[in-house]
C-alpha cells in the first residue's frame, strides 16, 4: 500500500491552469485592479549594470526608486486592511518607526526545469502522516503550487527554492537590541546552507533529507570553535531531526535533540525559538495549520539594502535607537496566502497562536505574528528577501523579530561583512557529515 495516498486524491482539476493565469508556481499572474501589484512576467533575472559576480554582494536594482508613501502611527488607519497586527503594534510601540512603501516588483524567478517539476507536482505530490510528510516524489520542484491546505502552504515555505548547491556565508552576524538601545552582537559565524530536497542528480544523498545546515561561532570569544549543524527530512516521524553540536572544549560532537520546537536559539540571545528560524522550521506536529486564503498586504520585498552594505545602510546604520533604521528598510504591496497555527489540544508550546503572512510567488518573504496564552501579540517577525538575479533564486534568510515583552530586537542574517557565495557545485555527502565538518572547520 502507498503511503502518500493518504491525504490527497490523485491529480488536481487546476493544474492545467499552471502557466496560464496561474504563475507555473500557482499564483495569480495577472496584477491587481488597482494596477499597484503588477502582472508576473517572468522574475528578475538581469543583473543591473555594475555588479561584480565574486564580489558576495547583489547590487540593488531599484536604488534610485523613492517611496511612494510612508506610513506611521498618524496614518496607518487608512491601510489598516494591508497591515498586519504586528506591523500596527510596531508604529504604535515606537513613535519614530515608519514604513516606507516602494512601488511593487514581483522579482521571484526560478530556473526552468525547477518550474516543470513544480507543474508535475500539481498532480504527482503528496502529504501522509496528517500532513506532517511529503513524499519523495515532489523532489525537485516547489511540492505545492495549488495548495489545498495550511500543511501543504508551510510546506512551500520550508522547501523553498534556494539552488542546488549551497551558500555560504564567512561573516553571518546576529544582534540582540534591548529596551535602552543596546546592541549586542550575539555572534558571529561561518554559516553553511544546502537545500538537498532541489538536488535529483546527486546518487550519494539521502533522498528523504531535504534541507543541512550548519553553522562555526567566531564571536563572541567564548564560544569560538563552536558548531552547530541540523538536517531535517520530508517525512520527520520516521525520520526525526538530526541536530549535532561540537564544543571545542570538549572536542566531541554530540546529537541535540533538543534544538527543535520552542528552545531558545543560544546563539540569537535567546530571541528566537527553533522553529521560528526561517519563517518555520521542524515538525509541523504541535499545531492546527488552517488556510485563511490570500489577501494584498505591504511586506518586506527586495531588501538589498539589508542584505548589502550601501550608502544609508551599513553595519551601525541599519539600526535606529530600538528597532531596525526605516530608510533601509522597503515594503511593497503583495499578495500572500495566510495560515493561521493554533496549539493543539493536549500540546505545550511558547505560543498559542501563529499567523503566517507568505508571499503568493513563494520568495521566502513573510510576515509572522506569535500569541502567547493569554492571547496577547508576543512577537512579530519580517522574512525579507532578495532575488539572486544571476542564479535564479530568491533568497530569504534575513528576519528581524520583535518581543513586545521585553521591548528586544533580534537580528538574524547580517551579512554586511563579507557578502555570502553561491557554491560553484554541491560537495560530497561524505565530506558533509560532523566528523568531516568540525575536522575541516576546526584545523587553522
Amino acid at each position: 500500500m502507498c503511503l502518500f495516498l493518504a491525504n490527497q486524491a490523485w491529480g488536481n482539476p487546476n493544474a492545467a491552469r499552471l502557466g496560464d493565469d496561474l504563475t507555473p508556481f500557482g499564483s495569480l499572474r495577472a496584477g491587481n485592479a488597482e494596477g499597484s501589484i503588477p502582472a508576473y512576467s517572468g522574475g528578475l533575472s538581469a543583473a543591473p549594470e555594475g555588479f561584480e559576480a565574486a564580489s558576495g554582494y547583489w547590487k540593488n536594482p531599484f536604488q534610485d526608486e523613492k517611496p511612494l508613501l510612508r506610513i506611521d502611527a498618524n496614518n496607518m488607519h487608512e491601510y489598516t486592511d494591508k497591515l498586519s497586527e504586528g506591523q500596527r503594534k510596531l508604529l504604535k510601540t515606537y513613535p519614530d518607526y515608519y514604513m516606507p512603501i516602494y512601488p511593487t516588483h514581483r522579482t521571484a524567478g526560478y530556473p526552468q526545469h525547477v518550474l516543470e517539476a513544480t507543474k508535475r507536482n500539481a498532480s504527482v505530490c503528496k502529504t501522509a502522516r496528517d500532513y506532517l510528510a511529503v513524499s519523495e516524489a515532489c523532489r525537485g520542484g516547489i511540492p505545492f503550487p495549488l495548495p489545498a491546505n495550511g500543511y501543504e502552504v508551510m510546506w512551500n515555505q520550508m522547501l523553498s527554492y534556494y539552488g542546488e548547491t549551497a551558500i555560504i556565508a564567512p561573516h553571518n552576524r546576529s544582534w540582540s537590541i534591548d529596551v535602552n538601545g543596546t546592541r549586542t552582537m550575539t555572534a558571529d559565524q561561518k554559516t553553511f546552507s544546502e537545500r538537498t530536497f532541489y538536488q535529483t542528480a546527486l546518487a550519494d544523498r539521502d533522498p528523504q533529507m531535504y534541507w543541512r545546515t550548519y553553522s562555526i561561532t567566531q564571536a563572541p570569544a567564548r564560544k569560538a570553535g563552536e558548531i552547530t549543524g541540523l538536517l531535517d527530512f520530508i517525512d520527520p516521524l520516521a525520520k526525526p531531526r538530526r541536530a549535532w553540536s561540537y564544543t571545542a572544549g570538549q572536542r566531541r560532537v554530540k546529537l541535540a535533540p533538543e534544538f527543535a520546537y520552542d528552545t531558545p536559539v543560544a546563539s540569537l540571545g535567546g530571541g528566537l525559538l527553533f522553529d521560528e528560524l526561517f519563517v518555520f522550521s521542524g515538525r509541523m506536529d504541535r499545531f492546527n495549520f488552517k488556510y485563511l486564503g490570500t489577501r494584498e498586504m505591504y511586506i518586506p520585498y527586495n531588501n538589498y539594502d539589508l542584505y548589502t552594505p550601501s550608502e544609508r545602510c551599513n553595519g551601525e546604520g541599519q539600526f535606529t535607537g530600538t528597532h531596525i533604521n526605516p530608510a533601509c528598510e522597503r515594503f511593497e504591496l503583495h499578495r500572500v496566502r495566510v495560515v493561521e497555527a493554533t496549539l493543539k489540544e493536549g500540546m505545550r508550546h511558547a505560543y498559542s497562536k501563529r499567523v503566517y503572512y507568505l508571499d503568493e510567488d513563494l520568495s521566502g518573504a513573510a510576515l509572522v505574528d506569535a500569541y502567547d496564552h493569554n492571547g496577547e501579540l508576543h512577537r512579530t517577525m519580517a522574512n525579507t528577501m532578495v532575488q539572486l538575479y544571476d542564479h535564479g533564486i530568491p533568497w530569504a534568510v534575513r528576519s528581524h523579530t520583535y518581543d513586545f515583552n521585553k521591548r528586544m530586537l533580534t537580528v538574524l542574517g547580517d551579512f554586511y561583512e563579507g557578502g555570502f557565495e553561491v557554491m560553484d557545485e554541491p560537495m560530497s555527502n561524505r565530506s558533509l557529515n560532523p566528523e568531516a565538518v568540525t575536522a575541516r572547520e576546526t584545523v587553522r
